[in-house]
């Protein structure tokens, strides 16, 4: 692990970005330019203190999850993070199956879309990045890093609660569509460890989903996708795609627009109320 190398690059990168880039308001008493440290370790998950030691060449080797986190909120090229990886003292991430690595320009769109909860997620959905609305509608993902914990799928049929997000009369639907698409995934990349430890996982724990693995529906046999996991390549998503990352799927949901409309206002006035 090369310190001195980590820390002035993680350095260059905050310093190089605005609060603009990454969806921030900036204050009226801002001076400094550049993201503040204590911005970059809100937008990665972890602490300040955590970070801070990373720049002051003294913090332990980070994780392959916290490289991959650090690595969207400072909007870093595949190249920029092959090197983040490298001097943290881990290989680069293959570029072809299984990356988390969201590019910059589809983080740039997360940001403006202010007005509905969009989100982006792996071929396993592993939520990768949020904007503000799907945090208050979702819940923030980030501290569960890229492990199966921050999968959709996963959350779908262990927590129950998560079902709230849709009415009743879907959950059946949406329960198919997940294990559908996960089966593509685990036709695709089969005995890769994050796909095994998802379906493993879920088939020990969930009697709905052994079910309805058994009924060997794959992708859209289970139906078409109402939101969650539509394809970049059937999105608006044009000058975005990347055949390199094709397994990376936007997913934009307009059905709960007005929802999360209504939940950020009653957290303004909430806040406001304090």
């Amino acid at each position: 692990m090369d310190r001195d190398g980590l820390a002035g690059f993680l350095r260059a990168r905050r310093e190089a970005l605005t609060p603009g880039d990454v969806g921030l308001t900036v204050g009226p008493r801002r001076r400094a330019p550049g993201l503040r440290r204590e911005e970059v370790a809100q937008l990665t998950g972890m602490s300040v203190d955590y970070y801070s030691r990373l720049e002051q060449r003294r913090g332990p080797q980070p994780s392959v999850s916290m490289l991959s986190a650090l690595a969207r909120t400072l909007r870093l090229s595949l190249d920029e993070r092959d090197h983040l990886f490298r001097l943290a003292g881990h290989p680069a991430p293959e570029r072809t199956a299984g990356s988390t690595f969201v590019r910059s320009a589809l983080l740039h769109v997360l940001d403006q879309l202010d007005d509905c909860a969009a989100f982006v997620v792996s071929d396993l959905e592993v939520v990768l990045a949020q904007n503000r609305l799907s945090i208050l509608l979702m819940g923030d993902f980030r501290p569960f890093g890229t492990g199966i914990e921050a999968s959709v799928a996963w959350k779908w049929f262990t927590e129950p609660d998560f079902h709230s997000l849709y009415p009743p009369e879907e959950w059946e639907h949406q329960a198919r569509i997940r294990v559908a698409n996960l089966r593509v995934a685990w036709s695709r990349r089969r005995g890769d460890a994050d796909v095994e430890a998802l379906v493993d996982g879920l088939l020990s724990r969930c009697e709905e989903f052994r079910q309805m693995w058994e009924r060997h529906e794959v992708g859209g046999a289970a139906g078409r996708p109402q939101d969650v996991g539509a394809s970049a390549d059937r999105a608006d998503s044009g000058r975005l795609r990347d055949p390199r990352h094709r397994r990376r799927q936007p997913a934009v949901d307009h059905s709960q627009r007005a929802a999360c409309v209504r939940v950020v206002r009653q957290a303004q006035a909430a806040q406001r109320a304090r």
